[in-house]
């Protein structure tokens, strides 16, 4: 499969990516279980953003002087708008975690170490989706066809979608574990185990974790097949991915008192997600570069939150 990965690149995201993990787990414990504030989170979606915009920095000034300044500004164009894209597609995760946290009772001071656990844990299962994606594209070519159809499809499907809430209580994923795992009826601190009349149980916060690692692979479907549409290099479509889930937690935070205030975001969403399968379909017979595609999810992302803001839900304006 072609990538503009060396093994210097490869090198430096892995200490990127770890060095950023160490310093938030660092900065998560210094504050200890405690509810995050709107101040912090808004500080720390700037930091991951400027985090990510660090890393294509150094990605363009690396390639600039390896492969030539054309070749740095494509991939630094991928690379944003792979971002841009994910950062978008993550604020349905974000309504689901707030569903699960919501459903569950988990208390505001235990939701930050669960949304770390679980997204460390969304990451690796990510890379694995990313590789073998790119594995199976690089041997059927025509395999993006279908991941066109079925972007459009799940596009038009979340238009659809949009304004029914998920029911917990059919979930498939909840009702296996409840069938197959023994769980406590109460929590035990931020224990994922605790006893009760002598029998080890798996505590509610465990169960969470579990159902956002599957949430996310979940959405995975639909948002690697996106990243893909913008480029095939395994390289842009991981590192695009990993730093965008890398500041969902502070994102979480963020939006939880906003889920109604941009509620036409997903009207946007589906958009985007039509346009670009729509670009994978046509993509033998008229090339977009991927500079359009990074306007058209910008317009259509910031329309959509402009008109949410403009309309709002008819149950704020009675």
């Amino acid at each position: 499969m072609s990538t503009i990965g060396t093994p210097l690149m490869w090198t430096f995201f892995a200490a990127f990516v770890l060095a950023a993990l160490f310093i938030d787990y660092i900065s998560m414990q210094s504050r200890g279980a405690k509810k995050v504030s709107i101040k912090d989170a808004i500080f720390w979606s700037v930091i991951w953003v400027l985090v990510a915009f660090v890393f294509v920095g150094w990605m363009w000034w690396y390639l600039g002087g390896v492969s030539g300044d054309k070749q740095a500004n494509v991939k630094a164009a991928e690379f944003i708008t792979g971002f841009l894209i994910e950062k978008a597609l993550a604020v349905d995760n974000i309504f689901v975690f707030l569903l699960l946290f919501g459903y569950f009772a988990v208390k505001p001071e235990h939701q930050n170490r669960t949304l770390l656990i679980g997204i460390i844990g969304a990451l690796v299962l990510r890379g694995i989706l990313i590789v073998f994606g790119a594995w199976i594209i690089s041997k059927f070519h025509w395999i993006l066809y279908i991941f066109g159809a079925f972007l459009v499809f799940t596009g038009i499907k979340m238009w659809w979608a949009t304004g029914h809430e998920a029911d917990l209580e059919t979930n498939l994923a909840l009702r296996w574990i409840r069938k197959h795992i023994k769980i406590s009826p109460h929590y035990d601190g931020e224990k994922f185990f605790t006893f009760v009349d002598g029998v080890k149980m798996a505590t509610p916060l465990l169960v969470v974790i579990m159902l956002i690692g599957i949430v996310d692979i979940i959405f995975a479907v639909d948002s690697i097949p996106a990243i893909f549409a913008i480029t095939t290099d395994p390289f842009i479509v991981l590192t695009s991915n990993v730093f965008a889930m890398l500041g969902l937690r502070a994102m979480y935070f963020l939006l939880t008192g906003m889920h109604d205030t941009f509620h036409l975001l997903s009207y946007g969403l589906s958009i985007v997600l039509i346009l670009i399968g729509a670009k994978m379909l046509l993509m033998d017979i008229y090339h977009i570069p991927v500079s359009w595609s990074l306007i058209a999810t910008v317009v259509v992302l910031a329309s959509t939150m402009v008109l949410s803001v403009a309309f709002p839900p008819k149950h704020e304006t009675g």
